[in-house]
């Protein structure tokens, strides 16, 4: 089979390793790709939200399936092209997508279809945003509508920080992201990310990740993108996973289907488990980054298969996935200043060494330089994952290996797994 996958991140960087290794795939295509990559796939300079491009590569390489990585292409409208197109894509439309494009229309979708969410309102006049705080208590989430790669959300202590927060958004600093505003009770719980796939009519659960939003330790800091995860996470017991599935995940995609906009790829469910049980933070049209990246490595089944029948209306045929038994860790190491300004251009040294088989570096937001050295071009730059037979035997072999990597202008979370290992050190 000839795939052509869309994006350059470290979750395509891991969806290219686990593509790779299936004996259906004939040929590989990565379109942009980064360093990483190409030691899997043929690479192709085309940017994601490049529909026409997308398509054209689609044709020239008789591409029997395309994978939508990042959400700018399905908001982009690839996965429409690519139907018109008569090309079989694992990635839902840009309405279905809708449900991580807009945050004020998942809301309205929350309302219209009852599934368990945060009190909230949407605003896109500052001064009406400011006096909605009064319906609020502190802490504040404020959220930009749109798309803001993972920044576009501030938990704020105090009502000054909150206002801050909506006149930057609503002021431009997230761009066309934030000509609104949500505003978000805020929940108290334990966050937790649940994955499925949908062909539009069967549905399937795909796996369970705990990540690290907050760029230091302790869950300090600003909001990221994804500063580390791990699988699996003992918050996702067996019956909030079922009350996700039942509550939140099924209806959302019965909902959707309703509403025109039958759902065909995989949605990523990150929920706030409450004393009243798993409640909705927001819905991703995409596999998670750095979520992604430890669900391929548990992942035992062949995953093309399961992209193939998402992408056609044939995941009833299929079994549920198989899982390793390994514990997997996710540990990102950033250039210094991200999220707000990182530095781009360091030179990175040893992270394509041999780690063993038990560890895979995932290249996150690298460039190869005219010399051939790998240098720093984004903000999460490295993916440093582990499998060990237990959480905090995965721990130490992802960590010793970012110690082993000389890149002296980056920073990492030391502390990925602790709310697991809290419960129990022995896990």
């Amino acid at each position: 089979m000839n795939i052509l996958l869309v994006g350059s991140g470290g979750r395509e960087h891991a969806l290219a390793w686990k593509i790779a290794q299936s004996p259906l795939t004939t040929r590989l295509v990565c379109s942009p790709g980064n360093p990483g990559m190409a030691a899997l796939a043929e690479l192709r300079p085309v940017a994601p939200t490049d529909v026409a491009g997308q398509v054209a590569l689609a044709r020239e390489i008789a591409a029997e399936l395309v994978v939508i990585g990042p959400e700018v292409a399905v908001e982009a409208g690839l996965a429409d092209a690519l139907a018109d197109a008569g090309i079989d894509c694992f990635g839902p439309t840009a309405a279905a997508g809708q449900l991580e494009s807009s945050k004020a229309f998942t809301k309205a979708f929350c309302d219209r279809h009852g599934l368990p969410t945060a009190r909230y309102g949407v605003f896109d006049v500052a001064g009406e945003a400011k006096a909605a705080l009064d319906q609020f208590s502190p802490p504040f989430v404020i959220k930009a509508d749109g798309l803001a790669s993972g920044k576009g959300v501030v938990i704020a202590p105090d009502r000054a920080a909150a206002e801050a927060a909506i006149d930057q958004t609503l002021g431009g600093r997230f761009g066309a992201a934030g000509a609104r505003v949500v505003i978000e009770e805020y929940l108290e719980g334990e966050i937790a990310s649940l994955f499925a796939l949908c062909d539009g009519t069967t549905s399937m659960l795909f796996g369970g990740v705990q990540d690290a939003k907050r760029a230091f330790d302790g869950d300090q800091g600003p909001n990221t993108g994804g500063m580390g995860t791990y699988a699996p996470a003992p918050v996702l017991s067996d019956a909030v996973v079922e009350a996700t599935r039942t509550r939140l995940i099924e209806p959302t995609f019965a909902g959707i289907a309703e509403e025109g906009a039958p759902y065909r790829g995989v949605i990523f469910c990150e929920i706030m488990v409450t004393a009243q049980g798993p409640k909705l933070i927001e819905f991703n049209a995409r596999f998670g980054d750095p979520e992604c990246q430890v669900l391929m490595l548990r992942l035992e089944s062949d995953l093309v298969p399961y992209l193939k029948a998402a992408a056609t209306g044939r995941l009833a045929e299929l079994p549920a996935p198989r899982w390793r038994s390994e514990a997997a860790v996710c540990v990102v190491v950033a250039a210094r200043g991200y999220p707000e300004a990182p530095q781009s251009g360091s030179v990175i040294r040893g992270a394509e060494a041999d780690f063993g088989p038990d560890v895979t570096v995932f290249h996150a937001g690298t460039r190869r330089r005219e010399d051939g050295a790998l240098v720093a071009a984004g903000g999460r730059v490295l993916n440093v994952c582990a499998l060990g037979a237990t959480l905090g035997q995965a721990r130490e072999r992802a960590y010793a290996a970012v110690a082993a990597i000389d890149w002296p202008e980056s920073f990492h979370r030391t502390d990925i797994g602790w709310r697991a290992l809290a419960r129990d050190p022995g896990r």
